[in-house]
């Protein structure tokens, strides 16, 4: 069977399934998207609060652009069962992150090892791709500057977990669904 521009398409089940992106075409996405200065020249920043734009992701996945005032952050949190990368356009954040796979669920609060906290700085064209269940927190520190990063999940964030933490003892605050944030 031969299908030509003028011929109706082939049905669903005949068709090539769909790949899921992996971390490295979410890592090369946020890359290409950062790389585009007039999208992101155009997201409204806000002195005080973040901003956001959601995108369109390869292969079905959620993508955000995503503005940071001075001194503005995301606190401890995960984005469970997606995989993810994100990489700063411009201005320059730090990722705080645990070099440990923590439970998934049935847990309230854990005592982490001294030996799990990894820190990365990550100026404008730096990114990083991470697996499920990656606890992280990502500030801007600057006092002067936004920040402005893209960042992409897959499968769709299906929820994002809130921690605290006072020295080594992370806590589980809050669970929160996509219909929380969008």
């Amino acid at each position: 069977m031969s299908v030509s521009p003028s011929s109706p398409s082939l049905p669903a089940s005949l068709s090539a399934p769909v790949q899921a992106p992996t971390q490295a075409d979410l890592l090369d996405f946020v890359r290409r998207t950062a790389a585009d200065t007039e999208l992101i020249a155009s997201l409204p920043l806000d002195p005080e609060g973040r901003t956001w734009v959601r995108l369109e992701g390869p292969g079905g996945s959620e993508a955000w652009l995503i503005g940071w005032p001075p001194g503005t952050g995301t606190g401890w949190h995960d984005h469970a069962d997606s995989v993810g990368a994100f990489l700063t356009a411009s201005g320059e954040l730090k990722e705080y992150s645990l070099a440990a796979r923590l439970p998934t669920d049935g847990w309230k609060t854990l005592e982490l090892t001294e030996d799990v906290d990894r820190e990365r700085r990550l100026s404008a064209g730096k990114g990083r791709s991470f697996g499920r269940h990656h606890v992280h927190e990502v500030l801007n520190e600057s006092t002067e500057e936004h920040a402005i990063s893209v960042h992409a999940y897959y499968p769709p964030l299906p929820r994002i977990r809130r921690y605290s933490r006072t020295g080594q003892v992370l806590r589980l605050e809050q669970v929160e669904r996509p219909e929380d944030w969008q």
